[in-house]
Order: structure tokens, then sequence, then C-alpha cells
């Protein structure tokens, strides 16, 4: 699910890449990398998953990845400012939809000035096409799953200390989803902006390769960013909760710690 600087430079130009700019138009159009199309991921938060909710969700992506252009067929490369949330955002997506064949640029566009290659500014049209892909729900959960499994799964909350231990509130309720583990995101980052090596990873998420776990923040970005941790270590049985602490912080029926 990753992709070295050096790699995405030698595919660059071929017909079959989608290569998308997750950050802000702004940060896009200050510079981005040669062909690269843009879509702020972060505008598209979403904090309902009934069933109702979710069939709408589906709707919606289906419908966003057909207007940048990505088929089946497509490589698709993902970058942020660093190995970041947003990038990470887009490869579970599409991985939720059984594209096999998408990545994250890793140190994002800051690996890639580090190594000076070429920044152009020009803004890049999309080139719409007509996606679908089939849900894998073995990368998904809403609530009900968490719910009706809080005493079997593990739950990793993505948030920093303050969000978890309830010090900063951003929902009705503060505080996180009974039994969890915090493991603040920012911890699978090198300073370099490229994701840590496994042995450091490791180190911070002590599962069983059994087990079965929930990544969860407050949007369902950071924990993004979990989720691909947890894959780069080989972790097989992992799932995103797409509402994340947007959605349970505010069903005041669920439970909370």
């Amino acid at each position: 699910m990753f992709i070295s600087v050096t790699e995405l430079k030698e595919i660059l130009k071929i017909p079959e890449l989608v290569l998308v700019d997750t950050r802000t138009f702004k940060e896009y159009s200050s510079g981005h990398i040669p062909g690269a199309v843009n879509l702020d991921l972060f505008a598209y938060h979403w904090s309902d998953t009934s069933e109702d909710g979710t069939k709408a969700f589906n709707t919606q992506m289906q419908k966003l990845l057909s207007n940048v252009g990505i088929t089946n067929d497509k490589k698709v490369v993902f970058y942020d400012e660093v190995s970041g949330m947003t990038a990470a955002r887009g490869v579970w997506i599409l991985t939720y939809f059984s594209h096999s064949n998408v990545f994250m640029l890793d140190g994002g566009i800051k690996s890639w000035k580090s190594s000076n290659l070429p920044i152009e500014k020009q803004t890049n049209a999309f080139k719409p096409n007509h996606f679908l892909g089939n849900v894998n729900k073995s990368v998904f959960s809403d609530f009900n799953y968490i719910k009706e499994n809080l005493e079997r799964i593990k739950l990793i909350d993505a948030r920093t200390k303050e969000e978890f231990d309830g010090t900063i509130v951003r929902a009705a309720r503060s505080g996180h989803i009974p039994n969890a583990i915090n493991v603040d995101w920012n911890l699978n980052i090198e300073k370099d902006g490229t994701m840590k090596k496994n042995e450091e990873l490791s180190l911070l998420y002590k599962f069983s390769k059994d087990d079965e776990i929930v990544t969860y923040c407050q949007g369902a970005y950071r924990a993004a960013n979990t989720f691909l941790a947890l894959k780069k270590l080989g972790f097989k049985n992992v799932k995103v909760y797409l509402g994340s602490w947007s959605e349970w912080g505010n069903r005041l029926e669920l439970p909370v710690a």
C-alpha cells in the first residue's frame, strides 16, 4: 500500500496512473507533483453509519472517484504533505471498494521535494470515468458492529491523549469508546515524513495477528493512517470505523468511557 518517491518517478508518465494530491487547493496550487489532480479529501467527512447513511456514503464516493477518473484498471497513488491522514483515507476508500492497485506516496510531497524532483503549478483537469467497485465489508465498521462486538474486538483510538481522556471535547460527549487503546497516529510517522519501519511500529501495536482490530479517531482520517500502519505490519483483520467519534460521541445511547 506504499510507493516510494523513486518508484513513483519511474511510472509518472504511464497512462494507467491516476495521481491524486489530497491537500487543499491552496496547497496544491502552490506546487504539486507533475500530472497530479487535486481532491481535498478532508472536505468529505462522514458521521452516519446507519444502513441508509452507509448507502449514501457509497454513492457519494463512487461519484467522487468516477469524477476523478478512477477505474478498476488504473494504478492510483494518493499523496499528502507527508505519509499523512488524507492520503491514507484515499487508500482506505479504494480498498473498501476492492481496488487492489492503490498506494500512498511514502513521505508525501515533502520527500518528493527533498529528492529535488520537479514541481508544477498548473491545475490538471479531471478525466471523468465510471467507477463502481465492489464494497469490501471486511475493512469497514459501523457503530452497530462495534456495539455488538465490544468485548471481542480490539479498538485502537488514533486521536490525541487529550481527546481520548476527554480533556478536549469534540462531540456531545467526551471520552472514548469502552475498551479502546489510545495510540496517537502521529507516532506512526518519522520526522522526515515517511511511515516508520516495521520494527518501530510493532512496538506501538502489540497485538496478536489473530486479533480483529477496529481503528477510529474523530472522522476516520487518522484511523485510516493507523489502518495502513497495521496492514504494513501484516495484520489481516483490520477495519476502520467510518463514523468514528463524530458519530459515537453524538449518539447518546452508545456507551462511553
